[in-house]
């Protein structure tokens, strides 16, 4: 095997075929191209870091074109501009003590160049240097004497983070740094959080009681270091047990117990559930601070729910719309603007619209809204418009009483809108029914909605062009 020379880049020249190429045609001259000076001169001010507001101004042109350019010829700021002595030394003095981002500023440079430019003047280490016994000897005594910890930084020349992280391993604290929990702050802290208050409430409380000034994290740390917690996963204990059976026995409100176990409604039910105490409280709703529903309030409350402002009717009862809200739902009961039509109640409906009804009377007789009634028309493809009032009001009887077998064949509601045939034209051409067959499952199919009425009269149209 022969062994090539490292400077040999080519065996045998190979000239590349020529392939024939479309004569060159004339390219439009754009008004707003640029031009070979106008490129020297962004080139020479983007190299002397001029602002690209500042370029745009002196070339005459807009700062996103200037921009595009730039990328375009992918020029880079700062990335032929050498390092002068003087930057150099600059940068030694600060380099450290200041943030990157504010040299990257002052400097003209970025963040990456400020980094590498120290790297290669040896600012940077790897790892910070070991400890003296020098540094520990200053950090001892400012800790002791609770210097502030940015003046002991600057004394011994190390970070925040690093004293921090030496005094933890020393074991050191500092004197403005709150002292161990003693027996009688832990003891405060457990009996006020055993009477239900909060931890900020609790801190606050100790701290004007002449207990150091405790944070929230550090407070929640220790006492749950000591056993206490709000009732999340802690275990149920015999005591517990037995005031939870108690208040079962007594026929007791719940709610107390609640605040002095510490428990959430949810525990304490778990835990009912568990010893088998579900179902034997002598109120039917052990939970409530107030009256328990009676039967007459329920009773009116199904009787008049839906049908009359739940504000007035939450005053009638006494309770909050809430409460009575949440009654409702354990009822069952559903109010009048989500309460589904009847067969009875769409055929009113279609015989409202028919014989000329107005849409007020329509919703007194169904006992709803009028805009419910007139949504629920409009969906269907029924439009009553202006109408006028009838006295006496129609009622629900009065409507479906109006659908007479002679002029419907038995009666038909907003599903039909069958009109009947005329005795002349007793059949229907079977073609036009098989055609009507198909739309009718094509429009199902793809989910559209076509208003029956529509469909009706379309029909009625089609028979009447017969012969």
């Amino acid at each position: 095997m022969l062994d090539l020379d490292a400077t040999i880049v080519e065996l045998e020249p190979c000239p590349r075929p020529r392939t024939a190429s479309a004569p060159l045609r004339e390219i439009a001259f754009r008004a707003n191209a640029w031009t070979s000076s106008e490129i020297g001169r962004l080139v020479t001010l983007f190299r002397q870091d001029v602002s690209l507001e500042e370029i745009a101004d002196a070339i005459g042109r807009g700062r996103a074109g200037v921009a595009d350019k730039v990328a375009t010829l992918g020029l880079r700021r700062n990335s032929t501009r050498p390092w002068t002595d003087l930057e150099d030394d600059e940068l030694r003095r600060r380099y450290g003590d200041e943030a990157t981002a504010t040299l990257a500023l002052d400097f003209g440079r970025s963040c990456s160049a400020i980094y590498a430019r120290a790297g290669c003047l040896g600012l940077t280490e790897g790892n910070a240097p070991e400890w003296t016994a020098w540094e520990d000897a200053q950090l001892r005594a400012g800790y002791a004497r609770s210097v502030p910890l940015l003046q002991l930084a600057a004394l011994i020349g190390r970070p925040l983070s690093g004293l921090s992280g030496r005094a933890g391993l020393l074991g050191i604290t500092h004197a403005s740094h709150p002292p161990d929990w003693g027996q009688a702050e832990m003891a405060r802290a457990l009996y006020l959080a055993t009477e239900g208050y909060r931890y900020t409430q609790i801190i606050t409380m100790m701290a004007s009681e002449g207990f150091p000034a405790r944070t929230l994290s550090g407070f929640g740390q220790i006492i749950r270091k000591l056993g206490y917690g709000r009732g999340w996963g802690r275990a149920w204990t015999p005591d517990e047990d037995a005031l939870l059976r108690h208040a079962y026995e007594a026929a007791a409100s719940l709610t107390p117990l609640r605040a002095r176990l510490g428990r959430t409604a949810c525990s304490l039910r778990w835990r009912a559930e568990y010893l088998g105490l579900r179902g034997t409280h002598a109120n039917r709703n052990g939970w409530r601070m107030g009256p328990d529903w009676t039967e007459a309030q329920e009773a009116l409350l199904r009787e008049r729910y839906g049908k009359m402002p739940n504000d007035a009717l939450a005053a009638q009862l006494g309770r909050t719309k809430a409460a009575m809200f949440s009654r409702a739902n354990l009822l069952g009961l559903v109010h009048g603007y989500i309460r589904p039509f009847s067969a009875d109640e769409t055929r009113a409906l279609d015989l409202a619209f028919r014989h000329g009804i107005a849409i007020a009377d329509l919703a007194s007789a169904l006992d709803r809204k009028a805009c419910s009634v007139s949504k629920y028309a409009t969906n269907h493809g029924i439009r009553f418009g202006r109408r006028p009032l009838r006295t006496p009001t129609p009622t629900l009887d009065d409507i479906l009483a109006l659908d007479a077998p002679t002029e419907r064949g038995g009666g038909a509601g907003l599903g039909d809108h069958v009109i009947e045939q005329s005795p002349e034209r007793p059949h229907a051409d079977d073609q036009h029914d098989a055609r009507d067959a198909r739309r009718e499952r094509r429009t199902r199919r793809l989910g559209r909605r076509r208003p029956l009425r529509h469909e009706a009269r379309r029909r009625e149209r089609r028979l009447n062009r017969r012969p």
